[in-house]
């Protein structure tokens, strides 16, 4: 038997990176993720890992990147102004095609707004937040155990589809206790880095993709001659002006993505059998949203619950599904109003989307979002 632990999530996150084989860490401490690079520091030298600390985030960032060419698997973690600073080497992975996990542990802004308040305002900078077009892939954990799991998930799929991958926790999971009983090593799935199929007198070329549109250029240092940039370029790794690869290319990393969509899109249901109306939450609101649906079930208010794991690519066959069902989705955010925004556009018109966002350092309870329910109940009877 596995032996029960008392974990925060920021342990969970850093402790499920070096189960999944990451073995190099670089980065710039800053609140509240810190406790990831704490652990790193402390765990992968005796792991036969590296760990650095860089000069700023953008460095921090940019050492990982190189690590993950060398054959690492790599991760760095952050928050809010480090994020913000990571953008374009984000985007040097995505077109690079590099596997990289960023874990950032979102906190109230913007610029240095409130060191270690929570927040979830960094969701539409996870996929927007660099410039051009590509896909990314956001998880958002609920508690501390599947912060363990999420990081396993996103080394996985890092490796599985060469793209930088982003945990986006929050303040209030990343530094929350709970006991927590982890999975034995040999029962955690591992995602191997790929090896070239032939040599290059054999007609190697490091982006060639595969049947599943990923490449596999080889690690640097294992014999093969191999070119990274930031730039469009062919199956050689070398940049081209032309139109049709650039095309091509643009294509690929959507579609290598957009292919196992399902796939990749985690999710819970609560209570939906017979809802009437639905609270769809994320990260550290859901807890509390889970706590007002039982509320307001105990008010005879038939309401049940979407909890998505899976932020990005967005869900939106799942909330088709339950707008089709519902009169009624509410969504409870710490920012302003930013998923409810891609529920709206999902939903299509099919049922009344509501946002109902907090951005006061304060976290919901779950009396204010089981009031919410009652509200828009009520409304529907009128």
């Amino acid at each position: 038997m596995s032996e029960a632990r008392l974990m925060q999530g920021n342990e969970a996150c850093a402790e499920g990176a070096m189960a999944a084989g990451v073995n190099f860490f670089g980065g710039y401490p800053i609140t509240p993720s810190t406790e990831i690079a704490e652990i790193m520091a402390k765990e992968l030298p005796a792991l036969g890992g590296t760990f650095i600390q860089m000069e700023d985030e953008i460095a921090g960032i940019a050492v990982v990147l190189g690590a993950a060419l060398g054959g690492r698997k790599a991760l760095t973690a952050t928050s809010g102004p480090g994020f913000s600073l990571k953008q374009e080497l984000i985007g040097y992975g995505c077109i690079a095609e590099i596997p990289i996990v960023i874990a950032n542990v979102q906190r109230l802004g913007p610029a240095t707004g409130q060191p270690t308040s929570p927040a979830q305002g960094d969701v539409m900078q996870a996929r927007w937040g660099t410039h051009g077009d590509h896909p990314m892939i956001a998880l958002s954990p609920w508690n501390v155990r599947e912060s363990f799991d999420v990081a396993v998930m996103a080394v996985n799929y890092a490796e599985r589809f060469r793209t930088p991958v982003i945990i986006l926790l929050d303040e209030v999971v990343g530094h929350m206790r709970e006991k927590v009983v982890l999975p034995k090593a040999e029962d955690i799935e591992i995602y191997p880095r790929r090896k070239p199929s032939c040599t290059r007198e054999e007609g190697y070329k490091p982006y060639t993709p595969m049947a599943d549109l990923v490449p596999n250029p080889a690690d640097f240092g294992t014999g093969h001659h191999i070119h990274v940039t930031g730039l469009v370029h062919d199956e050689t790794g070398f940049p081209t002006g032309s139109a049709q690869v650039t095309e091509d290319t643009i294509k690929r990393l959507h579609e290598k993505i957009s292919r196992v969509q399902e796939q990749i899109t985690h999710y819970d249901e609560f209570f939906m059998e017979d809802a009437e109306y639905a609270v769809l939450a994320y990260g550290g609101t859901a807890r509390t949203a889970y706590a007002a649906v039982e509320l307001a079930r105990k008010q005879g208010i038939k309401v049940g619950m979407v909890r998505l794991m899976t932020i990005w690519p967005f869900a939106d066959k799942i909330v088709k599904k339950v707008a089709k069902k519902v009169k009624k989705i509410l969504v409870p955010e710490m920012n302003y109003g930013q998923l409810v925004l891609e529920v709206e556009r999902a939903a299509a018109g099919q049922a009344t989307v509501i946002s109902l966002p907090k951005y006061n350092t304060e976290i919901f309870t779950p009396q204010e979002i089981s009031t919410a329910i009652e509200e828009l109940a009520a409304e529907v009877v009128k």
